[in-house]
């Protein structure tokens, strides 16, 4: 009853029974997804077709299981995914995709995926030779597919959440994960079938009738889409013919008479703005594109205003455009910010000037406005922020205002003051809306001056003086000792649970440069070490471990930093419980290269020591990332803190066997290397490698015989770790002495006839000063050297030493 076959055959009694109650079969999808076997069985008993059934049931429970038992089916199974797209047709899981119930949606597109997955790893197999390899043409299904995806763009009886959806899975799917693969196909297809149908989705105005239904997500998905498909192109050719389609969009509808067509072509222009903005700068090059953006501004029509305020916003982000604005559109923004009696004009015209007002960055001595006018603005802002009763779009803009005034200091302080404003934001940054997440993310940069600040050179500096050219100044708010105060605010109103959140979006909204931000502002809130277990305790930990693989080179280098800073300090056991520990790894190694900062090498080395100590399954994965080389690199960094912090992990990763076999091996000089800097100044360098010598001396006994021929030295470094006044070293060197007596009488002989034996006799007679431990392990080393018969316990022929009163 229990094998593989018996539970398929029971599964179908159910399926095909009447009175089965759906949540008995809500439950068929656990054998498939968990056995391999099961799932083929299902497959091979024409369980598809019963599965099609189940997917126009009426019951979303019943939709629900059906689309998860697929995804069992399909994960990881080039054949069978091929098999079932065939068969029940792409046409039927679209329309499942753009029904009515987000819950079904998601789990559509979740199947989607998977399948998309399941054809591509498939191509991926077939690829022969290694530098120049072909690649073959997507499937016929992957093409299928791909679209359907686009049909769902413009289709009127597809819900905003499922058109969310396919935009969603082609962002994933589409363009190219590495640069290093040379097949960009799908791309190509995308825009030569569908990036018609996705300007539709782009120039749709929603309070307009005419378009497919939207959600507050749909047109920053679709910029996001439009940027991965343009920065996928490989050649000019490619991205002349991407410019060539969207000018015939937009000049189509343009064009035309009445009003509609040139909101529809000025709202595209706005998304290709956000997008690729190379792209939407020559669109508003068009011939009476910008004529029409500042005519409809003072249209008494506020869709038609907020379209074109929208559009003059987002084109003032660029510096060629906001030279234009600031001389003729700088007037209308504020007539419209003064004038307009509608608050969701007022803020976007607000954010406008905002954006104009902080052309200066952070740089104190250029002002575009009066003196006062940025923190008016910024006040205004936190207003609309925390008003309710203005819709979420409206409020989002006042977030997107402060991200461009907060690169004042001023207006940075005050809103870290405002605690209700700070609530506010980050509540927005916990909705549905996600477009404000990046505009949270930057805020959140500005305020902890987690930004890249280049200090120039002060001889540099003095020329510009002298040729009276313009030099940056940093606002007296920016020092340090503020940036600590306002970091210390934001975590006390709970910006951690925020990032968490922002990171946890499944969003195209949630771009790479919106973790960086997040990367970037966590960063600088593990800065102080007592704030890291606030951080950790929040759930910031677990943030950050997919910020440090899915990101911007900037931004996975930025969260690797903050994990080390955690793991440094915090337990990392219960920094990142379970499995999870094992996911820092990569990050910690990834920091342990010459691109990185001298700093940024020491963290890495410093978390990885810790982790080596816990257990040997880390120390597995710590070798298997391929981290060892760069240990021992580091060993022979000039800087002495570097240095020491390599040796200490290697220390810990010689309780590894294959580390061990290291050692063994002849011909190189990782012992050597280990002798001399047991006898280097720098204290923290030799409790390293003297640590590493005992453990090392301890596991292969044979290593003790090759420890004379590594220096003529030998017996002087190991005398003076005897002599050295810090029990530690003391400690470490009666360990190694131990071990190299036990190993060889020969070698026991040689230490004998030298000052070792009165060394020991000393230590063995223990004293202020000398530990309880050196002083036993001490007198073990005489033991030996009487049961080799060296020594004599009383006068004896050879060297004798009085055991009883342990005087020589």
């Amino acid at each position: 009853l229990n094998s593989t076959d018996a539970r398929v055959q029971q599964m179908f009694s159910l399926l095909l029974d009447a009175s089965t109650e759906s949540q008995q079969i809500s439950e068929i999808h656990l054998v498939l997804s968990r056995e391999e076997a099961g799932a083929e069985q299902i497959f091979r008993n024409d369980g598809v077709k019963l599965i099609q059934k189940l997917l126009q049931s009426k019951q979303e429970e019943v939709v629900l299981s059906a689309l998860r038992t697929l995804v069992g089916l399909c994960t990881g199974h080039q054949s069978r995914t091929m098999a079932i797209v065939n068969d029940l047709g792409m046409e039927q899981l679209c329309a499942v995709m753009g029904s009515g119930a987000s819950t079904v949606s998601l789990a559509a597109c979740h199947l989607l995926q998977v399948m998309f997955e399941a054809l591509t790893e498939g191509m991926k197999r077939e690829i022969k030779g290694k530098d120049e390899a072909l690649l073959p043409e997507p499937s016929k299904e992957l093409r299928s597919m791909l679209r359907h995806l686009l049909d769902m763009m413009p289709a009127s009886n597809v819900s905003g959440p499922g058109r969310d959806s396919a935009i969603n899975l082609l962002v994933k799917q589409v363009p190219r994960k590495s640069l290093k693969n040379l097949d960009n196909s799908l791309t190509l297809l995308v825009i030569d079938h569908g990036l018609k149908k996705i300007l539709e989705v782009a120039g749709t105005v929603a309070e307009l009738s005419e378009g497919p239904p939207l959600t507050d997500n749909s047109h920053m998905s679709c910029s996001v889409l439009l940027n991965k498909l343009y920065n996928d192109l490989k050649s000019n050719k490619e991205r002349e013919n991407f410019n060539k389609l969207c000018e015939e969009y937009i000049q189509q509808h343009f064009s035309r008479p009445g009003l509609d067509g040139k909101l529809r072509s000025i709202q595209t222009v706005s998304v290709l703005l956000q997008g690729p903005s190379d792209v939407g700068n020559i669109m508003l090059e068009m011939s009476g594109m910008m004529d029409a953006v500042i005519s409809l501004c003072a249209s008494e029509d506020v869709t038609h205003q907020q379209v074109a305020v929208e559009a003059l916003i987002h084109a003032a982000g660029k510096a060629k455009r906001a030279s234009f604005i600031t001389a003729n559109g700088v007037t209308l923004l504020k007539d419209l910010y003064k004038k307009s009696e509608n608050d969701r004009i007022r803020v976007r015209a607000l954010v406008g000037l905002c954006k104009l007002g902080s052309a200066g960055g952070t740089d104190f001595s250029m002002k575009q406005f009066a003196e006062g006018s940025t923190l008016k603005l910024a006040k205004q802002c936190r207003k609309w922020l925390c008003n309710e009763s203005l819709p979420p779009t409206s409020r989002r803009w006042s977030v997107e205002g402060l991200a461009y005034l907060t690169f004042d200091a001023d207006v940075k302080e005050d809103l870290v003051e405002d605690k209700n404003s700070l609530l506010a934001m980050f509540e927005l940054a916990k909705s549905e809306d996600k477009t404000v997440l990046f505009a949270v993310g930057s805020t959140l940069v500005n305020c902890t001056n987690s930004y890249e600040v280049e200090k120039p050179d002060p001889q540099l500096v003095e020329l510009a003086k002298y040729a009276k050219q313009h030099v940056p100044e940093e606002h007296p708010k920016d020092a340090p000792s503020y940036v600590e105060k306002r970091l210390m605010k934001l975590l006390e109103a709970g910006v951690v649970s925020a990032l968490v959140c922002m990171v946890k979006q499944e969003s195209p909204a949630l771009t790479e440069a919106c973790r960086e931000c997040i990367a970037r502002v966590f960063l600088a809130l593990v800065e102080r070490q007592e704030d890291r277990g606030t951080v950790v305790a929040q759930g910031g930990g677990k943030a950050l471990i997919p910020l440090a693989s899915d990101n911007t080179d900037v931004g996975k280098t930025k969260a690797a930093q903050a994990l080390a800073k955690i793991t440094i300090t915090s337990n990392p056991e219960i920094a990142f419980p379970g499995e999870r520990i094992y996911e820092v790894v990569r990050p910690l190694v990834s920091l342990l290269s010459l691109e990185c900062t001298l700093l940024q090498n020491f963290e890495a080395l410093m978390a990885l020591t810790n982790l080596a100590g816990i257990s040997d399954r880390l120390r597995q994965k710590i070798i298997k990332e391929k981290a060892l080389p760069k240990i021992e690199g580091y060993m022979f960094e000039e800087h002495d803190l570097v240095r020491a912090s390599a040796t200490e992990c290697m220390c810990n990763l010689v309780l590894s066997t294959e580390v061990q076999k290291l050692y063994l091996a002849t011909g190189n000089d990782r012992l050597k290397l280990l002798v001399l800097y047991s006898g280097e100044e720098d204290e923290r360098l030799r409790k390293a490698a003297a640590g590493t010598l005992a453990m090392l001396t301890a596991e292969q006994p044979e290593i003790c015989a090759r420890i004379p021929g590594t220096t003529t030295h030998w017996l002087e470094i190991m005398q003076a770790l005897l002599l050295s006044e810090i029990s530690d070293l003391r400690h470490r060197g009666v360990v190694i002495i131990q071990n190299m007596m036990q190993a060889e009488k020969s070698l026991a002989e040689t230490l004998m006839e030298s000052e070792a034996l009165e060394i020991l006799s000393v230590l063995a007679k223990g004293g202020e000063g000398s530990p309880d431990q050196v002083s036993k392990i001490a007198q073990n080393c005489l033991d030996k050297a009487v049961e080799y018969g060296i020594v004599r316990s009383r006068e004896g022929k050879e060297k004798c030493v009085d055991m009883s009163h342990s005087n020589v």
